[in-house]
């Protein structure tokens, strides 16, 4: 996760105060009632369309990063275009330190927000159908394409799918170099997410009486401004301690255990995800943790701003510095410096996106019913369409932009020929593909 560029020894790593909630301004009102504060926190009795919309936005950015991971430079993947580019590390490495730590923050918050949250056998049961069932299904029927395409693309088979997907079915285990997890006969590639969510869910099913009896005894922050105080000290716990957490998996347990994806000792991974996953199940049902997020939005982004250009500028000095540069410089710990300024750029990332969504994303868009239902089923399609397009591109000498925007727009058709005209018509399919009768409205109490 952490790039590193070594040079003559030295690395650059680019690599509450307790305010117990009064009355409410307003009385509760009917569900679907538009009822909004000054604060711009979330009402009690409002959908979260602000949770639903970064949902269907984390997704789409997956969607496109994994397009982007064709065409990036010196970054491996699956299927590697002739065409490949630089400059789009930058952007992507932005991108890449928080967006798996918000789908999972966002999956926890969904949870805490449904139905099952109070009921851990009930929950448990339900969320095992809904993620272990598209996860067989694309282990064994979507993902095989993408293990053919490698295989071939390497050069180790020259067969056909078919004949390939027969050998797949058989789970015995391949030649090293065939695909990404052929030692293990089968792949989850992308759908590596889902059995993380899953082993996190049954986690907290066991867990949910501790963890609601510790919660019981913390209202939560309620920091409406942050002039000094009580307040400044509950932004500092919101803001800077999580991210030193972030800091100490990033500079003790990723060196150690790396990024595996094999759900089973990959622990840095595991320390990072689990938390944050925790934190939104917690959060998702406590008005002083939103009032909280909106009011420290801003100074979240400006701290996410300063660690991420002190992280890019780290990046960049291990790429420009000459040898004698570098051993001009002060010996300090600069993996421990690049690892501060990426744990501090991504946590408050995450405040800044939950606390900028709650004020602008929170209202009923016409397009976020469908657009939810559909996060699934893109999801779990979309690698399985980007490699074989881009297979079927590449031979064709097209110019970089045009094989890069045929690919991404292929993708995107056939996510929403297949999602509309596959999956939601055929009862039997939805399951396979995550898919259930659309929930009544997700309520946040007052707390």
């Amino acid at each position: 996760m952490v790039a590193a560029c070594v040079l003559r020894g030295k690395r650059f790593v680019p690599a509450r105060s307790r305010l117990v909630p009064g009355p409410l301004r307003n009385p509760p009102r009917p569900l679907n009632v538009r009822v909004r504060n000054r604060n711009h926190t979330p009402a009690v009795t409002e959908r979260r369309h602000d949770i639903d919309a970064l949902r269907v936005i984390a997704f789409a950015l997956l969607i496109l990063y994994h397009v982007g991971m064709v065409y990036v430079h010196d970054w491996g993947f699956h299927i590697k275009s002739p065409h490949q580019w630089e400059w789009l590390q930058w952007p992507m490495v932005a991108a890449n330190r928080w967006r798996m730590e918000l789908i999972f923050l966002l999956s926890g918050i969904a949870l805490g927000l449904s139905r099952s949250a109070t009921r851990p056998v009930r929950m448990a049961g339900r969320r095992s159908r809904m993620l272990l069932v598209p996860l067989l299904f694309g282990m064994f029927a979507i993902v095989p394409v993408q293990a053919w395409v490698e295989a071939r693309s390497a050069g180790v088979f020259d067969g056909g799918f078919f004949p390939f997907l027969v050998r797949y079915w058989q789970l015995r285990p391949w030649p090293d170099g065939n695909f990404a997890g052929a030692e293990f006969g089968v792949t989850w590639n992308h759908l590596w997410y889902l059995a993380y969510l899953w082993a996190y869910t049954v986690l907290l099913a066991a867990l949910l009486p501790a963890i609601r009896a510790i919660a019981s005894r913390f209202p939560g922050p309620s920091v409406p401004r942050l002039p000094g105080g009580a307040g400044a000290i509950g932004a500092i716990g919101l803001l800077l301690i999580p991210a030193a957490w972030f800091w100490a998996v990033l500079y003790w347990l990723e060196p150690l255990f790396g990024d595996t994806k094999e759900l089973v000792g990959d622990w840095a991974q595991h320390a990072q995800y689990l938390p944050v996953f925790l934190f939104g199940f917690v959060a998702a049902r406590r008005q002083a943790v939103w009032r909280a997020l909106v009011a420290m939005r801003n100074a979240a982004l400006v701290l996410a701003m300063v660690g991420l250009s002190g992280y890019l500028f780290l990046r960049v000095l291990g790429r420009v510095l000459s040898p004698a540069d570098i051993d001009a410089l002060a010996d300090w710990n600069w993996r421990a410096i690049s690892d501060a300024t990426h744990a501090m750029y991504a946590w408050n990332a995450l405040i800044a996106i939950l606390g900028h969504a709650a004020v602008h994303l929170d209202r009923p868009f016409r397009w976020l019913p469908y657009a939810n239902r559909a996060v699934y089923p893109w999801y779990i399609l979309h690698q399985s369409l980007i490699i074989p397009i881009a297979f079927v591109l590449i031979p064709l000498g097209l110019p970089g932009a045009v094989e890069a925007s045929l690919v991404l727009a292929g993708t995107i058709a056939g996510c929403a020929l297949i999602h509309h005209f596959m999956v939601l018509p055929i009862p039997v399919v939805r399951p396979l593909f995550g898919v259930s009768v659309p929930p009544g409205p997700a309520v946040v109490p007052a707390n």
